[in-house]
């Protein structure tokens, strides 16, 4: 053990309530931190889940043309290029889906895609009329292309797949309709056709903007329903890397000439309140830290006034500046280990002991308990702003305990 170091754990000993007011303050801080960032982390992975789960990583949607963008400059010849624009003509869907999707498959990243056919319908039970929006699906492909399987809290698939006029409802959509499994429902189209339907499942996303609206039929029986005997809305795509779903909209609509979208830009706006909420929780907790930091910073300087000739001997018998700077600084570091330490298990705790709270959440998503998400980057984060807030507020009292001058003080003129 270094001389300052055993020194520091000397001075440490002899203001101990001191100290340990804000080892707590650290403790707590690192604690809350890292609480409140896996709860706000929680809900958001969980609404990250359920995007990518109802909706794939990428939309393949509406073909589009290329067209002219220059216009010609009142009285002369030249071109004006007008920026800001997108010189495209889009149209309605997606015509040759299979041609699509061959060539969509041969990337690498790319897991699974499903067509989908999508509009809005009329839906009629017994007990009333709602408006839906109606899904046509391939089975087989939108089972590996999204989260269906799981999202079934209901009847059978099994039954849907030999079912030709088999109906799957949003779990809000189902419950509003009065309609379970079993049960006829009749979809009528824009146009006025209508067909009965029997409910063969409820779904539950997650995200109550679909579950209350979603009504899925078999792929050929929508496109017969709705007068679109060939073509799909749009094409779902999984991949194995979700993060790089920007990359490869950018690149498939080089090669497509189809609007595609990732699911960073379809959820923009939400994500960044998530981020806005995680942020500005992350500001206020670690204002529990910074002031602990405040509090050592009063502890040091009324324990250099205290110890002034202790350390006026020190510099008598030959230490430096710097060693007597030292001794500040690892007190300061110390305190910032123990409560790092002490914060990272009673954060731990804290979080999971949040995750097994019931709650029945029923608002933008669905969820029956607090939602957190395990990280050790909150962790690592914690533990960064423990120590850089100790750090400064060990530096300018450990820097002023060094600038002290031996001689002054024992003879009784320091201070």
């Amino acid at each position: 053990m270094s001389p300052p170091l055993y020194i520091a754990l000397r001075f440490i000993r002899h203001r101990q309530r001191s100290i340990l007011i804000s080892l707590v303050g650290i403790t707590l801080g690192v604690a809350f931190f890292i609480c409140t960032q896996a709860q706000t982390q929680g809900f958001e992975q969980f609404y990250i889940r359920t995007v990518l789960g109802a909706s794939g990583a990428v939309l393949v949607q509406d073909r589009f043309q290329t067209r002219y963008s220059g216009m010609l400059e009142h009285g002369t010849n030249g071109v004006v290029s007008v920026s800001g624009q997108k010189p495209r003509k889009y149209y309605d869907g997606v015509s040759d889906p299979d041609s699509v999707m061959r060539t969509i498959r041969e990337f690498s990243s790319v897991i699974a895609c499903s067509p989908v056919l999508e509009d809005n319908a009329s839906i009629k039970s017994d007990f009333r009329d709602e408006v839906c929006r109606v899904l046509g699906i391939d089975l087989t492909a939108q089972l590996l292309a999204t989260d269906l399987r799981a999202q079934m809290t209901d009847g059978d698939l099994s039954v849907f797949r030999n079912a030709p006029t088999g109906v799957l409802l949003g779990s809000i959509l189902a419950n509003k309709m009065g309609a379970k499994v079993g049960d006829l429902v009749s979809l009528m189209a824009a146009g006025g056709e209508t067909r009965s339907f029997r409910v063969c499942g409820i779904v539950q996303t997650g995200d109550n903007l679909i579950d209350e609206r979603r009504a899925y039929i078999h792929l050929r029986e929508a496109q017969s329903l709705l007068g679109k005997p060939a073509a799909v809305s749009y094409i779902i795509v999984k991949m194995r890397d979700p993060g790089r779903a920007p990359q490869l909209a950018a690149r498939l609509e080089e090669l497509l000439q189809h609007r595609a979208r990732s699911w960073q830009e379809r959820a923009r706006g939400n994500l960044q309140i998530f981020r806005a909420i995680r942020v500005s929780a992350a500001i206020t907790v670690s204002a529990i830290i910074l002031l602990a930091g405040f509090g050592i910073f009063n502890v040091l300087t009324l324990m250099i006034i205290d110890k002034v000739r202790e350390i006026a001997i020190l510099r008598s018998m030959g230490y430096q500046r710097g060693d007597i700077s030292a001794i500040f600084l690892w007190q300061g570091m110390l305190v910032a280990a123990a409560g790092s330490v002490l914060g990272c298990g009673l954060g731990a705790f804290l979080t999971y002991t949040v995750s097994r709270v019931p709650m029945h959440i029923r608002g933008f998503f669905a969820a029956d308990h607090f939602l957190v998400y395990w990280s050790g980057a909150h962790y690592f984060s914690a533990v960064v702003i423990a120590f850089t807030a100790v750090l400064v507020a060990s530096y300018f009292p450990s820097r002023r305990a060094a600038r002290l001058v031996p001689v002054s003080i024992l003879r009784g003129a320091g201070q």
